[in-house]
């Protein structure tokens, strides 16, 4: 109790982003008290600073997915480039910007007028080839008020054989991956939040989660070995990038979309994320994502991180209650 009792103070001092959760998910403040907090997002702090880097045509970085200039040269001297379009509206919808702010309605309209995905030229609300690719754009379109049906029927359409989906499908993979499959399904929710979602797309999404839980989150199914170690050690921001903890959090929000208790083969999970707990009552950045970046979250590899806490504790407090 004393270490939450140092968790939580700190967290709330963070960044609106964090805190107005921590009030929502850690707290059960109602929401006319969090829904204060989380309004700061569009002029305080991560938020702010993600919007004052904003193109005047709506994009960030002048692109799509690709920050603009951006070279093979780079690349292969700084990783991929996490600053365009689509990498920061995940990150506002993140944080929570109300999709209702002026921020947020200006957005929407631009990027739907100027900008376009670099591979195939296509508007940006109406999806690109990657099953990864649009399952990000799928939330982030559904969150903040974008018809995505169009983009969900291709995505249900596009489910493997085995329940999962693929972003390499395309050059031949019938074979699912945890990377696609779980930015698929936080879009599937999503979409089934603030929509209803259809049959097809509940099926779709209890299909992904089942390929997830048969594998215990993290093992192979043929000889229940870790897929990769790097599912063990959570990152903040994850990007496209699948870890248990990004992947337990998934099961916690969908389960208030249909009441579900938690499922058992959750707990292997769980216990892992338990034991990555410091003796101060935080979660460390256990790796890094290299690229460029608008934003520095977290004071790096080993340091205590706000997002990862944030998520571990409301995961664990979901599992044990």
């Amino acid at each position: 109790m004393a270490t939450q009792e140092r968790v939580i103070p700190w967290l709330l001092a963070t960044d609106p982003g964090v805190a107005w959760q921590v009030q929502r998910d850690l707290l059960d403040e109602p929401e006319n008290v969090w829904s204060g907090q989380r309004h700061r997002v569009e002029t305080e702090g991560w938020g702010a600073e993600l919007l004052s880097h904003q193109d005047a045509d709506g994009q960030w970085a002048g692109a799509a997915f690709w920050a603009a200039g951006f070279t093979r040269e780079d690349w292969e001297r700084e990783g991929q480039p996490w600053t365009a379009t689509c990498w920061a509206l995940a990150q506002l919808r993140e944080f929570g910007l109300d999709p209702a702010s002026p921020s947020a309605r200006r957005t929407v309209e631009l990027v739907g007028a100027n900008s376009r995905w670099e591979e195939g030229d296509q508007p940006y609300w109406e999806g690109e080839v990657e099953e990864c690719i649009n399952g990000r754009t799928v939330a982030d379109g559904a969150y903040f008020g974008v018809d995505v049906a169009p983009m969900v029927e291709r995505l249900v359409g596009e489910l493997q054989p085995d329940g999962g989906w693929n972003c390499e499908r395309s050059n031949g993979s019938v074979r699912s991956s945890f990377d696609s499959t779980i930015n698929v399904l936080e879009g599937l929710a999503e979409f089934e939040r603030t929509s209803g979602g259809t049959p097809a797309s509940r099926a779709a999404r209890a299909a992904g989660e089942e390929y997830l839980l048969e594998r215990r989150l993290f093992r192979r199914l043929s000889d229940g070995r870790v897929v990769d170690p790097e599912y063990l050690q959570p990152a903040s921001p994850h990007r496209w990038r699948y870890d248990v903890v990004r992947a337990l959090d998934y099961f916690r929000s969908a389960a208030t979309l249909d009441g579900r208790r938690p499922d058992p083969r959750l707990a292997e999970a769980a216990d892992i994320v338990r034991g990555l707990r410091w003796p101060d009552g935080r979660w460390r950045s256990e790796r890094t994502v290299r690229g460029r970046s608008w934003l520095t979250m977290d004071a790096g590899v080993g340091q205590p991180s706000p997002w990862i806490t944030l998520k571990a504790l409301r995961v664990l407090r979901w599992l044990d209650a």
